[in-house]
């Protein structure tokens, strides 16, 4: 299990709705949000995805890192082989759920906390085995208060889709 910290601040709800085309004042007006259910600006689905910029020593490719080969989101764009490229398979994101427990506040200091999960396997029709592997992701805020669990599966295969 892996931890870290992620500040919620406002700036941080504001942009990210921005970025996903969503304006709605409960994401970035206080006093409108006030008057919502909500009462006060929350966080919009999803932003805890956010997070991984804020640890220190990520065990994956989420973000660049200085003076350090990158894979990205392409297949090899900055020369790295990926791990399984020997064996000929390959990886993929299959699955991500969100679980909203409780509102993702501004203020809200969150502890995030990595969990195996399920790993199961099933027979594919064009590249061998399938594995499947799930990792849940648990966001607690600073009373240690579960407001988020995210589920996310990757799949493995045994030999590359011809």
């Amino acid at each position: 299990m892996t931890s870290n910290k992620f500040p919620v601040e406002a700036s941080h709800i504001m942009m990210f709705a921005r970025a996903i085309g969503n304006e709605s004042p409960v994401y970035m007006d206080a006093s409108a949000a006030q008057r919502e259910e909500a009462a006060g600006i929350i966080a919009p689905p999803t932003f805890v995805a956010a997070a991984a910029q804020f640890d220190p020593d990520p065990d994956d490719t989420l973000r660049p890192r200085p003076g350090q080969p990158w894979l990205g989101s392409g297949r090899n764009p900055s020369g790295i082989d990926r791990p399984d490229s020997a064996s000929g398979g390959g990886a993929l994101h299959a699955e991500q759920h969100y679980e909203y427990h409780q509102p993702l506040r501004v203020g809200d200091v969150l502890t995030v906390s990595h969990l195996p999960g399920r790993t199961w396997d099933k027979e594919g029709r064009r590249s061998g085995k399938l594995t499947f592997s799930e990792t849940l992701t648990e966001y607690r805020n600073q009373n240690n208060e579960l407001i988020i669990t995210a589920r996310s599966v990757g799949v493995r295969t045994e030999r590359p889709v011809g």
